[in-house]
């Protein structure tokens, strides 16, 4: 049998960097809900719910 070579990926190359997110348990506990619901991992939807949430973000100045 012939060996299967993979290399380690580093995690700098993908583009991610990992961070820490102090969240209430009520938000956490929804995105648990849509997790189980949606077959998605809580990582990956927190990062499509960012993604398309600051797609519709509009800064407005101070009066």
């Amino acid at each position: 049998m012939n060996e299967i070579k993979i290399t380690k990926k580093n995690r700098e190359d993908d583009g991610h960097k990992v961070i820490s997110v102090r969240m209430r348990t009520e938000t956490i506990n929804q995105l648990e809900d849509l997790s189980k619901s949606t077959n998605r991992s809580r990582n990956e939807l927190i990062n499509i719910l960012l993604e398309t949430a600051l797609g519709k973000v509009k800064v407005e100045e101070n009066n």
